[in-house]
């Protein structure tokens, strides 16, 4: 079996050494260094990596730079390694729209025990990355990450919703669950959309810092307002509320409106905020009334929560494998019988607009 071939591009010799001893001890991946993106152009001129782990800040070229450089001569996966920062979310948001599959954050202090702690996150992160789709990043181009733990599933934050939803309303909610490739699915998404639209909630596997920034992106790019969610807020017509990193967010009606629920607790399928915690909780309170929808993403994160809002007569759709990035999510989904339609990403705007 072929190792994964693994360029690790960072400045900072602390973080080249323990990710090497991590890397170092996985079977399947074998990893150079370079201290930054010359010296990493010189290696990659005598052998071509699988997979890129790029720091943003370096000298000489920055990541961004080098980034974009990569994606046009030889696309590549790349996964960032970004300092967890409002200027690092900022500037590795940048690395997301032009090409790169995933990110791994490390904190300004303590960064080898926070490596080490991560050590399952980076791993499943490599992997992920070798077997991505690059093309349709690179289409789009102009994570998420994972958390170790035991893997809960949604019981750990609401309980299955009944045999149907509360009473009718008029309105009509979208949910959408996304991980790897989504930032760029989404963007694609979102900027087609028109200003009268169904309110929309998401979940976008991705640190705690990144999702006001992405959100705040999208915001200035889609006729549609997108703004990271806070607890309370109302779901409306024209609105799209992105759940902040490291909380879960669920849905929950008052009357005949909408509202979101932003809330700690576990990690569900690994993941906080998990697309399973805001399905189910759409099924539960919204029924007939919601259409589903599963993206790009690796793992099964959502599949679950797709088929329970199928069982309460919501629309679902799932993205089609040839427009993914990464086509575990919808795989899953589809494999579970969840997914009523399979859509290629150019389509899903109709599913969201109810045609």
């Amino acid at each position: 079996m072929k190792k994964i071939s693994v360029l690790l591009v960072d400045d900072s010799a602390v973080v080249r050494q323990v990710l090497m001893a991590i890397l170092g001890q996985a079977p399947d991946i074998e990893v150079t260094v370079a201290s930054d993106p010359i010296f990493a152009m010189d290696k990659m001129a005598r052998a071509w990596p699988d997979v890129i782990v790029l720091d943003v800040e370096m000298p000489r070229m920055d990541g961004i730079t080098f980034l974009r450089k990569i994606m046009a001569e030889r696309p590549t996966p790349v996964v960032i390694c970004s300092s967890l920062t409002e200027r690092g979310a900022e500037t590795t948001l940048q690395a997301l729209a032009a090409g790169a599959v995933d990110i791994i954050t490390k904190p300004q202090g303590g960064v080898k025990h926070f490596l080490l702690e991560s050590a399952a996150q980076l791993l499943a992160a490599i992997r992920g990355a070798a077997g991505a789709n690059v093309k349709n990043l690179v289409k789009r181009a102009a994570a998420p990450r994972l958390e170790v733990g035991s893997k809960l599933s949604a019981d750990a934050m609401l309980p299955a919703a009944g045999s149907q939803a509360m009473a009718q309303t008029t309105e009509r909610i979208v949910a959408i669950g996304t991980s790897t490739g989504g930032t760029q699915a989404l963007e694609a998404l979102l900027t087609v959309l028109p200003r009268v639209c169904p309110g929309i909630v998401i979940v976008q596997h991705m640190p705690e810092k990144f999702t006001a920034s992405f959100a705040q992106r999208l915001n200035g790019l889609s006729q549609i307002e997108v703004r990271e969610a806070q607890n309370n807020d109302r779901v409306l017509p024209g609105l799209a509320l992105i759940a902040p990193g490291g909380k879960h967010m669920m849905l929950v009606r008052n009357g005949a409106y909408y509202h979101v629920q932003v809330a700690d607790g576990p990690l569900v399928n690994r993941h906080r905020p998990s697309v399973d915690v805001l399905f189910r909780s759409v099924a539960r309170f919204a029924g007939k009334n919601a259409t589903g929808i599963i993206m790009t993403g690796m793992g099964d994160d959502g599949a679950r929560g797709l088929k329970e809002m199928v069982d309460a007569g919501a629309a679902t759709v799932a993205q089609d494998e040839a427009s993914c990035v990464v086509f575990g999510m919808p795989r899953e989904a589809i494999k579970l019988g969840a997914a009523q339609r399979v859509l290629p990403l150019q389509d899903i705007h109709l599913a969201v607009l109810g045609k």
